[in-house]
């Protein structure tokens, strides 16, 4: 019975939170901003508003996916967001730009995350591999090693956490302080970048979960010999 709730808890988690922020982002993109300007025009005027003349902002493909890559030096907003003139368009943009400011200031766990990344990226792809082949060959240090290997990857996930919410408290200051909303669509904002935020929370809940699980388990296997 417990690993059926684990299992729906590590479902709905994720579904809940991928849903509440879509439909949060759905509900606001149909409200225009007072300030008229496209998620690229907030963009490239918090950016310029900040020193930053280095950073593009071109247009990407699909839903939300809207990022911002230290190593091209680039802003990709999702089309909806680039072209459009939303309340949640531009608190997305403004995210995104709370990136590239945390990137020219040298941001702490900005810089921390980027270094993990190469291990985050290989742990999350080799962990659960050495963890089977462990668990089939009843090799407790194969196992071991991909919990090692997990560890770092939840790790990122946490990490992530400061850097998301960062980039948020910058994107509402800003925002604020320009002019590009005004104080009755502040909370509507703040919603949207809320409920994104929810995503990595529960990731993160999540990957933890899972490495207790697998720890759990290694203990149990040691305990067996």
């Amino acid at each position: 019975m417990e690993i059926l709730i684990y299992f729906a808890v590590i479902l709905i988690v994720p579904l809940w939170a991928n849903m509440r922020v879509k439909n949060t982002y759905k509900k606001y993109s149909k409200v225009a901003t007072t300030a008229n300007m496209t998620g690229a025009e907030v963009a490239r005027q918090i950016l310029h508003e900040n020193g930053i003349y280095d950073v593009t902002v071109r247009p990407g493909k699909g839903f939300l996916s809207d990022h911002y890559n230290p190593a091209k030096k680039e802003i990709v907003l999702s089309p909806d967001n680039f072209h459009g003139m939303s309340v949640a368009g531009a608190a997305v943009a403004a995210h995104e730009v709370g990136h590239a400011i945390q990137d020219a200031e040298g941001y702490a766990f900005l810089r921390f995350r980027s270094s993990l990344a190469p291990m985050a990226n290989l742990g999350s792809n080799l962990s659960i591999f050495l963890i089977i082949g462990g668990a089939i060959l009843g090799a407790s240090g194969l196992y071991l090693a991909g919990i090692i290997f997990f560890a770092v990857a939840v790790l990122f996930q946490f990490v992530t956490l400061p850097v998301e919410f960062n980039a948020s408290s910058r994107a509402m200051d800003q925002m604020v302080s320009i002019g590009l909303i005004r104080n009755e669509e502040e909370p509507h904002a703040k919603k949207v970048l809320n409920a994104a935020a929810l995503t990595y929370v529960a990731a993160a809940l999540i990957a933890l979960l899972e490495l207790l699980r697998f720890i759990l388990m290694f203990a149990g296997m040691n305990g067996d010999d």
